[in-house]
């Protein structure tokens, strides 16, 4: 009886153990998946505000290439 019983308490951790595992692993995703999201969130916000800079700045090169000179006298 007593073999049985140690038998199935070592069942028993052995379990809790991997149902424990589980449950990190399932955390680990979600903490790994939460910060690849707020990775690929501030690229694009990065991206949208060098796209914004250099449109301006190329706006304004352009508007300077295209007043007219005045001639030194």
């Amino acid at each position: 009886m007593m073999r049985q019983s140690n038998a199935r308490d070592e069942a028993e951790a052995r379990f809790k153990k991997k149902a424990e595992q589980a449950r990190e692993g399932a955390k680990a995703m979600a903490e790994y998946e939460a910060a690849a999201l707020a990775v690929r969130e501030k690229t694009a916000r990065l991206r949208a505000l060098r796209l914004a800079r250099d449109a301006a700045s190329s706006e304004r090169n352009l508007k300077l290439k295209s007043a007219p000179r005045r001639k030194r006298a």
